[in-house]
């Protein structure tokens, strides 16, 4: 749908006020993918004219959008889908796909378990969200060479990712929908080390007891929590490396 058809659409729809039918219609371009992050907005006198409204109202739209941190808003060169910022300077949040194509392997990817449900309090205290309705559960296996590379245990939150119910996980991994589909403000990693049980041993096709690497992650946007994740990987044949330079 082009913006030049939504002035009509706005107008007939019963809503409180112009600027926050403005900005709800550009957050959904933005929460769908259809304006992918480094996408600039149109410019202001483009909106006003589409929209049939001031540049009061259309500032105040953006305002609002920008303070949600889902775009930013540059001097003399117009406004855009915000990037996503990494909090930690050690680790990005990769794209487990991409990384094995880097290493020159192939990449292999198999959906073990995929379950819609209404959120339980489990689910709840893992997101860190104190009030949720639906949730998708994911488990999935990601491969290199045809050898197990690391398994995915991931949850969704529905009400913050609505569009995740309808995505095809048999056939796209869950981090990479989401990387190229649903922007993000915040992420946090927690690494640990953990022996495998029957169950890792048997995913990993290692032995039961061996050391596995685990990285489990939250991400969120504007405090609102996105999904949470653990990534289990054979200790012996991964390791994490990080460069950075002091202040």
């Amino acid at each position: 749908m082009s913006l030049a058809t939504d002035r009509g659409k706005l107008q007939s729809a019963d809503k409180p006020t112009l600027y926050k039918q403005i900005r709800i219609d550009i957050e959904r371009r933005i929460l769908t993918g259809e304006w992918p992050p480094g996408h600039r907005i149109p410019f202001e006198h483009e909106l006003m004219l589409r929209y049939g409204c001031s540049r009061m109202t259309v500032s105040k739209a953006l305002s609002e959008l920008a303070q949600a941190d889902l775009i930013e808003r540059r001097r003399k060169a117009g406004s855009f889908v915000r990037r996503p910022t990494f909090l930690s300077a050690v680790l990005k949040i990769a794209d487990i796909r991409a990384e094995i194509g880097a290493l020159g392997r192939s990449y292999g990817y198999e959906l073990i378990q995929r379950s819609r449900r209404t959120a339980n309090a489990a689910d709840r205290s893992r997101l860190g969200a104190r009030k949720t309705g639906k949730v998708i559960a994911i488990a999935c296996r990601h491969s290199a060479d045809g050898v197990p590379f690391a398994i995915e245990d991931r949850l969704i939150d529905l009400d913050a990712v609505p569009e995740a119910a309808t995505a095809d996980f048999a056939t796209e991994p869950p981090g990479s929908w989401l990387l190229h589909h649903v922007p993000w403000t915040e992420a946090e990693h927690s690494i640990s080390a953990i022996v495998a049980d029957e169950q890792a041993a048997a995913a990993l096709d290692i032995a039961i007891g061996a050391p596995c690497l685990v990285i489990d992650r939250h991400t969120w946007r504007s405090a609102r929590p996105l999904t949470a994740v653990r990534l289990l990987y054979p200790g012996e044949s991964h390791k994490l490396i990080a460069r950075f330079k002091g202040g």
